[in-house]
């Protein structure tokens, strides 16, 4: 599993028109907080999970009174936005065009995402916003910083 979090002064995500529809729908908002991308592999299970969990809740990206980044999320007090992105495992080591067959396919990175969302919520002791699963989406984010942190739990540095 791969995250991407930014630190957000405000985000928000919007599925792309369905027929019908005459613009994108806002589907999450967050004010001060964390977006969240996350990148789905076929070999995830609980224990990616509840690692990743615990350290996107934990991890002190979030200024104190002396502007030091010394508070987590839920210190601040901030929610999280989290969206999928399978292209988050692309693998582009040979020629130009990546290959996603790290990817989790929907039928194995849908429940791996469903359960994702329940354990951040769990440990972050409020509900989240989310994307669509899948959807054609449209992501604003408002950097704060800029503070961008990658983690990998194949890779934990």
């Amino acid at each position: 599993m791969r995250v991407v979090i930014q630190r957000v002064v405000e985000s928000n995500v919007a599925v792309a028109p369905q027929e019908g529809m005459e613009r994108s729908d806002v589907i999450g908002s967050i004010g001060p907080g964390m977006m969240v991308l996350v990148g789905i592999e076929a070999a995830d299970d609980d224990t990616d999970i509840a690692w990743i969990s615990k350290k996107i809740v934990n991890l002190r990206i979030f200024d104190d009174a002396q502007g030091v980044m010394n508070l987590s999320i839920k210190d601040a007090g901030g929610d999280i936005l989290l969206i999928s992105q399978f292209t988050l495992q692309a693998a582009t080591a040979k020629g130009n065009r990546p290959s996603y067959i790290k990817a989790a396919p929907p039928a194995i990175a849908i429940p791996v995402y469903e359960k994702f969302i329940k354990k951040l919520e769990e440990d972050l002791g409020k509900g989240i916003q989310t994307g669509r699963f899948g959807a054609d989406m449209k992501v604003t984010i408002v950097n704060d910083g800029p503070v961008t942190i990658l983690i990998d739990s194949k890779n934990r540095e």
